[in-house]
């Protein structure tokens, strides 16, 4: 394995130590709802270094590793107790970092993140190096793709704490020897990754003569096999996999009703999972996926400022939904504010999305129906969302026109309107309301053909015992 040596420079030896910033960025304190007044740190083994164009393992039991890519600094020269304006000359190297962690293990060493940080694989440095003495630390770009889809992007404007400072101040505290690594915050946009994934941080110097780059810093994640020993430590709660949505439950449930679902889940003692108020913008939609969720909380104008520009909530889920999902949104009825326009909805047309669907407004309406990607909404408005609405996280259980989504639910759509299956639930309830469509089909046939309704919507005994003959005998 290629490392950083005791040089700074590509060597044989692994970093003595991993020093990093639990907040950095800006970004990501405003994701996250607090603003560190001071930089705080924590240590990653050395053992946990790899190469980029390697893996990382999801251990097994497990369901929530992240990325965070991650400016890195490689000190050059020991430092002990220097000033900030002497601290840019210590650090011999820039590269990219990505700092890996399985956040089901997070709470288990709060603060210390040794299990949830620190395992093989989980922090990913190179490929290259920028000489730090050719470049402006104020002026450094770290970006992050996962599956080639940008993710993360910022730069050194956007710290909380210049680079010089995090170095002068961990100075203080204890020696940084040549080699030692210091990763440095992540900005917003960290993701959830799973098995099959590629994540790729670059870091590069814009401004600077040559661009002088990190490359790409490639990790593929797989799936991890052997499982932790209940009996030798805290472990992460059980995983319960959600059932997947199958192409062939898909389309079975894109041939019954939204009222033959709705009947269904009624009868299992689900009564609140219809989304309330959201209408289709172009008639004969319909949808059927799993669901993403974002989440808009009333407007106030000191948490619009850190939440609403830049790469905000909503662009981000806009962004993260896949082929197949729903982007749920919670707007809370309110229909004064667009929650998505033309450009949004094209972003998650191309993004193989399923369809959109908010208890709130839609702006750029006529431009939205015609991209022909299915979506509901409350109303219609002009105002961008900054009128009424904060766009806060996304990926969460939110509350969209009176029902409770989470993500993975399954979301059905047509003229009649919404509803949320559990997915536990979907095949069951799918193959019940398959049997009760044939049936009212049935029943229909009999109606055109002069029999009264009574006795035989519903059936009694007799209409019974004839449909039970007809389908043994079609």
């Amino acid at each position: 394995m290629t490392v950083l040596g005791s040089t700074g420079r590509p060597g044989e030896r692994r970093p003595g130590k991993i020093i990093a910033v639990h907040t950095g960025y800006a970004s990501r304190a405003a994701e996250q709802g607090r603003r560190p007044a001071n930089p705080s740190y924590f240590l990653k083994p050395s053992s946990s270094v790899a190469d980029s164009g390697g893996h990382v393992e999801r251990p097994a039991g497990t369901a929530h590793l992240t990325c965070e890519g991650e400016i890195a600094l490689v000190i050059g020269a020991t430092a002990r107790r220097v000033r900030p304006e002497e601290a840019w000359a210590h650090v011999a190297w820039v590269s990219a970092a990505d700092d890996l962690g399985i956040t089901d293990l997070r709470d288990q060493d709060h603060g210390s993140h040794l299990r949830a940080k620190g395992g093989d694989g989980f922090t990913p440095l190179g490929p290259g190096l920028i000489d730090a003495g050719a470049v402006d630390p104020a002026a450094l770009r770290v970006r992050t793709w996962v599956n080639g889809a940008l993710a993360q992007q910022d730069t050194t404007a956007g710290l909380l704490f210049p680079l010089e400072r995090l170095v002068a101040d961990l100075s203080q505290h204890l020696t940084l020897d040549p080699g030692d690594v210091i990763l440095t915050g992540t900005p917003a946009g960290s993701r959830e990754l799973a098995p099959g994934d590629v994540v790729e941080v670059e870091v590069d110097a814009p401004t600077a003569p040559g661009t002088p780059t990190s490359g790409r810093l490639r990790t593929t994640v797989v799936a991890g096999h052997i499982p932790f020993d209940a009996g030798l430590g805290a472990l992460p709660a059980p995983v319960t996999p959600r059932p997947a949505l199958t192409p062939e439950l898909r389309d079975r449930l894109a041939r019954i009703p939204v009222a033959g679902l709705s009947a269904q889940l009624r009868r299992r003692g689900l009564d609140h999972v219809s989304i309330d108020g959201p209408r289709p913008l172009a008639p004969g939609s319909r949808i059927v996926g799993t669901a993403r969720t974002l989440r808009f909380v009333p407007h106030r104008e000191d948490l619009f400022a850190a939440h609403g520009g830049g790469y905000n909530a909503q662009k981000r889920a806009f962004d993260a939904v896949a082929p197949g999902d729903v982007l749920v949104i919670e707007a809370r009825g309110e229909p004064a504010a667009g929650t998505l326009g033309d450009i949004l909805a094209l972003r998650a047309q191309a993004r193989g999305a399923a369809g959109i669907v908010t208890d709130g407004a839609v702006r750029d309406a006529d431009a939205v129906a015609a991209l022909g990607i299915p979506v509901y909404a409350t109303a219609r408005h002009p105002a961008v969302l900054g009128r009424r609405h904060v766009p806060w996280d996304h990926d969460l259980t939110i509350a969209c026109g009176g029902a409770t989504v989470q993500p993975g639910d399954v979301i059905v759509a047509d003229t009649d309107g919404v509803v949320v299956i559990p997915p536990a639930l979907a095949e069951e309830v799918a193959d019940a309301a398959l049997a009760q469509e044939d049936e009212d089909a049935w029943i229909a046939e009999q109606v055109r053909a002069g029999h009264p309704v009574e006795g035989l919507f519903p059936m009694n005994a007799a209409w019974r015992a004839r449909y039970t003959e007809r389908r043994s005998h079609p």
